[in-house]
């Protein structure tokens, strides 16, 4: 078992989901991954949440310890010595911490911005007739920019084979290095449950924000939309994939 190098809750995820041509995904493949897919389509990400109760090395950073984040990311997948292991690759990962994103590019090399931001959680209460809604945003180049949901009932468990599986349950992460190798890493969590959204919008400059290839794809409703509980993770320290057959999780 690898030294567990942070631990945090992730809660609320709300997860925009985009069908995109694998072709445009190829070039952000670390070395030794490969594009995943689910029912032969290909996803791009838009994933806003709270993180909560951080800890680097078991100790909370003061003032750093609860704040909001998104990331765009993509899915892939290794086959290692112990079997397939299906992972994401963070495209860039916006938080309104410059403490938070100087360490991720430092440890990880992640594409770690910082901007500020606001969130928004009001989850559902059928009891009361209140339906919920999640919406994250931040603020780049004076542009406000936001992505939001509204969901209503009962979370659950994904289906075995669902969608909502295939975008929730990935526990590995792969992050390309400056020297041009990749480095994996483990997340550790429960599965979530997860509400389907009921109306899902990204109000973002998505040229200004992420680059002219995926504003096609972006700039079209989400093909699918959800909303994650969340849980307790906990964050792996990485390895080079040339040594990484034996990290656990």
């Amino acid at each position: 078992m690898k030294r567990r190098f942070l631990t945090a809750e992730w809660r609320h995820l709300l997860m925009l989901n985009y069908e995109i041509a694998p072709a445009a995904l190829r070039p952000l493949a670390p070395p030794g991954t490969e594009i995943d897919s689910w029912n032969g389509r290909t996803f791009l990400s838009v994933v806003g949440f709270l993180f909560l109760n951080t800890r680097l090395l078991g100790l909370p950073v003061p003032f750093h310890r609860n704040f909001p984040e998104v990331n765009l990311r993509i899915y892939v997948r290794r086959d290692a010595a112990d079997g397939r292991r299906r992972g994401v690759v963070f495209v860039k990962e916006i938080v309104p911490k410059w403490a938070v994103a100087a360490v991720a590019r430092w440890v990880y090399n992640e594409n770690y911005v910082a901007h500020p931001m606001q969130s928004h959680v009001q989850l559902p209460d059928a009891a009361r007739g209140v339906g919920g809604r999640v919406e994250y945003g931040w603020t780049s180049g004076g542009r406000p920019n936001s992505l939001a949901a509204d969901f209503a009932g009962e979370p659950a468990l994904p289906a075995a084979g669902s969608e909502e599986e295939f975008i929730t349950e990935h526990y590995w992460a792969y992050v390309k290095q400056r020297n041009g190798s990749a480095l994996e890493y483990g997340v550790e969590h429960p599965p979530w449950r997860v509400w389907r959204a009921s109306a899902a919008r990204l109000d973002c400059d998505v040229e200004g924000n992420y680059g002219k290839d995926f504003a096609a794809a972006l700039g079209r409703p989400p093909s699918s939309a959800f909303v994650a509980e969340g849980s307790p993770v906990a964050v792996f320290q990485g390895e080079g994939l040339a040594a990484a057959s034996g990290l656990s999780r």
